[in-house]
């Protein structure tokens, strides 16, 4: 089956900001002795010091910055993370995380986007409805957090996953109430990974929209979404005009070239602007669908014979001209590597292009790794997580958009798991969240959050109030084949 890479207007605050920031960490290099997490526990400062004092007070821990923020104290810092942690002894690298305090009286909720972290305070869903402090992380190998130089064989779900354990240990003799693991897409994907290898770290953990892709070869989940995804008119409109897309490659090359050079763009991971364009045209469609109000956006679908301004400009506002270029992929190559070689990456036939694609195959994650960069698929991975979430889950709840495509394929608790939710939201995208689930739904799903918190008995409802700055929904543009 063909792979396909998916462009897309990403959430960049899904249930927390998930975007680089603005801090400035340094370059991830050696930075000597491994800590303890014995030490970590047991060296934390004295409960009556400044919370300031008590994090820097943890071995490897550092403070690159502390940021205004009402009725929190934020910290940027950095931890000495191991490269290898089978062989602590073989390096070590920076890693970036945030801490939101509250109260180490609250509980914590643990933060991942599974990309870079962002370093504008913000609180995910989970934070508001508990009411808790939060600890975002930084993916490994998302710069700045990346070993120097950077052995990719060390960019492993198991590896991300005892990053993730050590940050814990740390900071628990600290934060000492009930832990909540969350993230939304690949940050969902991650905060089930987490919980698989560490299950007895987290209270409760809540994954948003997180694609669970078993068996990268078969991808039928994907053919059915779209064969039945919203309205009859809507998909053909879609299939109109991806093929009028095609027809007119010629001129869109011409103007995709102009914009890149006037922008300073390139193509040497795909080779050509022509290449770059079919790729991203056979995105449009699972990014339509992935950002796009369903409900408005299909009136909006460009008929054949639209003008090129109109064209480009429809085109840019669901895919994105400036993620099919070098400098769109660079940022996100650990996400491609690992699409590569562990997680898997959704395929889908595209019946009605038939006779317009000149490049089958192109759109794959080793078109946007460097060639220099061996990648080798691990068929056990998947499966591994799929098993233990099908049987062992416990306290999890997966929250799922009807209209997502990465929805397609997702996590089920099956027999044996205890205490387990998968919810939908109704017409929902990539951005659904408890909020938007139906009434008795964000009831449950709230009850059980926050008991796993160990807040809120018997409330279903948010323990702090809505803050527009903390917990606004932000977009940026972000590359192709991105849950």
């Amino acid at each position: 089956m063909r792979r396909t890479l998916r462009g897309l207007l990403s959430l960049a605050v899904l249930i927390g900001t998930a975007g680089a920031g603005t801090g400035t960490a340094g370059a991830a290099t050696a930075a000597g002795p491994i800590p303890s997490a014995t030490a970590a526990a047991t060296t934390a400062g004295p409960a009556s010091a400044d919370i300031e004092d008590r994090i820097r007070a943890i071995p490897g821990m550092s403070l690159i910055a502390e940021k205004p923020v009402d009725g929190y104290r934020y910290f940027v810092l950095n931890y000495t993370q191991p490269i290898d942690h089978r062989h602590p002894s073989k390096g070590t690298f920076q890693q970036r995380l945030t801490l939101l305090h509250k109260s180490v009286d609250r509980p914590t909720v643990f933060f991942t986007s599974g990309y870079n972290v962002s370093t504008t305070p913000s609180r995910s869903e989970p934070t508001r409805l508990i009411d808790g402090n939060q600890v975002s992380l930084e993916y490994r190998y998302f710069t700045p957090s990346r070993p120097q130089p950077a052995d990719w064989r060390k960019l492993t779900i198991r590896q991300a996953a005892d990053d993730q354990h050590r940050i814990y240990q740390a900071l628990h003799r600290i934060y000492r109430k009930n832990w909540i693991a969350t993230g939304g897409s690949k940050g969902g994907m991650t905060a089930t990974y987490y919980r698989r290898f560490h299950p007895q770290d987290m209270n409760g953990t809540v994954a948003y929209v997180a694609p669970n892709d078993v068996d990268n070869d078969e991808d039928s989940a994907y053919d059915r979404f779209f064969r039945t995804v919203g309205t009859a008119e809507c998909r053909s409109a879609l299939h109109a005009i991806t093929r009028e897309a095609l027809k007119r490659r010629d001129e869109m090359d011409e103007r995709f070239a102009r914009w890149a050079a006037k922008e300073k763009r390139t193509f040497g991971l795909f080779g050509t602007v022509d290449r770059a364009y079919e790729v991203m045209v056979t995105d449009l469609e699972f990014g339509f669908w992935q950002y796009q109000p369903a409900a408005t956006a299909c009136a909006d679908v460009p008929k054949p014979g639209v003008s090129t301004d109109d064209l480009w400009t429809w085109m840019d506002e669901v895919g994105g001209f400036a993620s099919y270029t070098d400098q769109g992929v660079e940022s996100y190559t650990p996400y491609y590597y690992q699409a590569g070689t562990q997680m898997g990456e959704p395929g889908y036939r595209y019946p009605h292009l038939k006779g317009l694609l000149k490049y089958p195959g192109i759109n794959s994650s080793r078109t946007f790794v460097p060639r220099d960069i061996p990648m080798r698929f691990d068929k056990r991975a998947m499966p591994d997580i799929d098993r233990w979430v099908r049987h062992h889950a416990e306290r999890m709840m997966f929250v799922n958009g009807e209209f997502d495509p990465w929805s397609s394929e997702h996590f089920e608790p099956g027999k044996g798991t205890k205490d387990a939710y998968v919810f939908t939201v109704p017409g929902g995208n990539h951005g659904s969240d408890i909020s938007l689930l139906k009434d008795a739904d964000r009831t449950m799903a709230t009850a059980a959050l926050l008991d796993w918190a160990g807040v809120g008995a018997g409330e279903v409802t948010p323990q702090a109030p809505y803050d527009k700055k903390l917990d606004r929904r932000e977009s940026r543009r972000m590359p192709a084949l991105r849950p």
